[in-house]
């Protein structure tokens, strides 16, 4: 709770803002209680300093048990096409409205596509890496896609994955080209 409210506080004053819309609680300190984390949450939230809580990095058993004190409005774990090893969190947010934020979406660029993506991406015309954000925005209705870039142009061949028109069958089969991995 200590070094929450001094983020807090810094992130505030860095922003110039009275309030954070969503402030992400981005790792469990393992040294602290959940419960006191999310506690200190609650009550910057109750002071109106942030309206909405987000968790990272957590289990469906961690939402549970932050869902105990307050709501929580999105879940950003790493995802992507293949590192999928937090489905069942995906689906848990999906069934309980809470949006989902895949980080690392596209490996920081550092893709190893099999030959099934790279072959679907040429027939499109696209890069890999608008195939696999496409497939992202596609996967699930409560996914929350904020790839990172480094420039104009790169935001912008971003953009244009999200016009990408698979048909059902190229995109089960992009779904069916990565093992889940742990």
């Amino acid at each position: 709770p200590d070094h929450l409210k001094k983020a807090l506080e810094g992130s505030l004053k860095r922003l110039k803002l009275d309030r954070i819309d969503l402030y992400q609680l981005h790792r469990l300190d393992p040294k602290v209680p959940f419960d006191e984390s999310i506690g200190f949450l609650k009550e910057a939230q109750e002071k109106g300093l942030i309206r909405y809580i987000g968790l990272s990095e957590v289990s469906i058993e961690n939402i549970k048990t932050a869902k105990r004190q307050v709501k929580i409005a999105s879940l950003q774990n790493k995802y992507s096409l293949d590192h999928r090893i937090w489905d069942p969190e995906l689906q848990y947010c999906f069934a309980n409205d809470i949006a989902f934020i895949p980080w690392n979406p596209i490996n920081a660029g550092k893709l190893n596509p099999n030959k099934t993506v790279k072959d679907i991406a040429r027939e499109y015309n696209v890069t890999e890496q608008q195939l696999m954000l496409k497939w992202l925005y596609d996967y699930s209705g409560n996914i929350l896609l904020i790839p990172g870039t480094g420039s104009l142009s790169h935001l912008e061949e971003n953009m244009r994955a999200r016009d990408i028109s698979f048909s059902q069958d190229d995109f089960d089969t992009v779904t069916q080209s990565r093992q889940l991995s742990r």
